[in-house]
């Protein structure tokens, strides 16, 4: 039975004390001396890794050595064997050009003595004046009477069309007695 106020035990009991917990290895186990002295150093083998063809530039080169024909193009394929460059600048033991960095550039710093002398808000100001000026200029343009065909004749007369007595032109050879 429980004891009144206390929960019910529901846990095993635990094991002797020369039980060992984890599994025993072996063959390696030789305890921390082993672990520290003896580190497991890994030889990273060379990889080589074989890049694709680079058909673009063999095409082109292709063509300014004079290949017109798909069997001169194999031909040139065949002697001249270019690869595409290995752009993984990070691979495994690649090496980083000196001065290069990676990401976005950080901002320019905001100028504090601009900010104390409120210039971004005069820069503000002057921008809003221009642009009021520009829609009163506009406004002004489309306010004017706009011209119609009538008004434009009256300012600018058609040029007067002699007048031509015009006849066919199997008419024009006609011969006429003097």
């Amino acid at each position: 039975q429980p004891e009144v106020g206390k929960p019910m035990r529901n846990c095993y009991s635990l094991p002797g004390p020369d039980f060992t917990y984890g599994m025993y290895l072996h063959k390696r186990d030789g305890g921390v001396a082993e672990a520290i002295g003896h580190w497991d150093a890994v030889k990273a083998k060379p990889h080589v890794r074989i890049m694709p063809r680079d058909f673009v530039t063999m095409g082109r080169m292709a063509v300014g050595e004079g290949c017109t024909t798909a069997r001169e193009f194999a031909l040139y394929y065949k002697f001249k064997d270019i690869r595409c460059k290995d752009e993984g600048i990070l691979r495994y033991g690649g090496k980083i050009p000196p001065g290069m960095t990676f990401g976005r550039p950080s901002r320019p710093s905001t100028p504090f003595f601009d900010l104390m002398q409120h210039r971004y808000k005069e820069l503000w100001m002057e921008s809003q004046r221009a642009r009021t000026v520009v829609q009163h200029v506009v406004k002004k343009k489309i306010s004017d009477v706009r011209g119609n065909r009538t008004t434009f004749l009256r300012t600018h007369p058609l040029p007067v069309k002699e007048e031509s007595f015009w006849h066919p032109q199997r008419f024009e050879k006609v011969w006429t007695p003097h």
